[in-house]
């Protein structure tokens, strides 16, 4: 059966693009390539032409999840199979494949109502890929620029049309009560990463967060103080992840919904993997900032000197 291999792209409609650009260049160490004015912008990390179209407009929200594919033949053949499960299918005009530096691509909603592309034959970019503030780069090209966490209406669908339309695997889930929230979060890969897609209910956006890994520990420190720096508003603190072992932060992007920088994750291997379900969000840290908050005022409060 074909498959999705990777996570290629995502598409946002952003109502600030400067703000957009200064994060994506000066936080995050992407490039901006591909300018349009004051249509938008796209960002790279890797090889690949981009991995983020920044596109300008009022959502402040995700408009496409980009899947990368072998061919026209597993192209077409997704394409039949989820036509043939009732999904509705479009296919992407050939300036529409062109705008996304690809060959050509399809459409198709999630249950949630995600909008999803599927493509193949990415551009790549002749020079390669070099951060200003990013050092040690990136983990991208074959495992995809990251992950993307959605929203969803009925996990269970959700999971199924994730494996049997697009041939993802599941990975483990997150279910438990953090800080008063129930969790319960389905997580699943298409190549060695992690998790390239995960998926969970009551959020305010079609986006939770995505996810890019950096090459060293001292690269997410660094970003953590350049987002500090930058005015930016941390959601969870520095921590790792019980199941990818991720080491990361997550912060604020401008447009609300939230980004994860991290390093360190496990790969897996699916002849040797069993999926399994995790008590714990974070095997240490990622908390909300506002206990830092608490613990600094409680920290200045007079004491009673007797």
């Amino acid at each position: 059966m074909s498959a999705v291999k990777q996570l290629g792209y995502l598409v946002f409609q952003v109502s600030d693009l400067d703000a957009w650009q200064d994060f994506g260049t000066e936080v995050l160490g992407l490039q901006v390539v591909d300018s349009r004015g004051g249509a938008g912008f796209s960002l790279r990390m890797d090889r690949y032409r981009q991995r983020f179209f920044i596109e300008h407009g009022p959502a402040d929200d995700l408009m496409a999840i980009g899947w990368e594919v072998d061919g026209p033949a597993a192209l077409e053949e997704i394409a039949t199979r989820l036509r043939d499960a009732g999904h509705e299918v479009s296919r992407g005009a050939a300036g529409e494949a062109a705008r996304r530096n690809v060959a050509a691509l399809i459409r198709v909603d999630d249950p949630a109502g995600n909008p999803n592309e599927i493509f193949y034959g990415p551009k790549m970019s002749d020079e390669p890929f070099v951060s200003e503030v990013v050092r040690s780069g990136f983990v991208a090209d074959e495992q995809g620029f990251g992950h993307v966490v959605v929203t969803s209406r009925d996990m269970d669908a959700h999971e199924a049309f994730y494996s049997t339309m697009f041939g993802l695997k599941l990975s483990d889930y997150i279910r438990c009560t953090y800080f008063g929230h129930e969790i319960d979060v389905t997580f699943m890969h298409a190549n060695a990463r992690h998790h390239s897609l995960a998926f969970g209910g009551g959020q305010l956006k079609r986006i939770h967060h995505f996810m890019v890994q950096a090459k060293s520990m001292d690269d997410v420190g660094l970003c953590y103080d350049r987002f500090l720096f930058s005015g930016g508003m941390v959601h969870q603190t520095l921590g790792r992840h019980p199941n990818d072992k991720m080491f990361s932060f997550y912060g604020h992007t401008p447009s609300g919904f939230h980004f994860e920088f991290g390093c360190g994750a496990i790969e897996i291997d699916d002849d040797t993997w069993k999926p399994m379900v995790h008590d714990r969000v974070s095997e240490w840290g990622h908390h909300p900032p506002q206990l830092l908050t608490k613990a600094y005022r409680r920290a200045k409060e007079p004491r009673d000197p007797g």
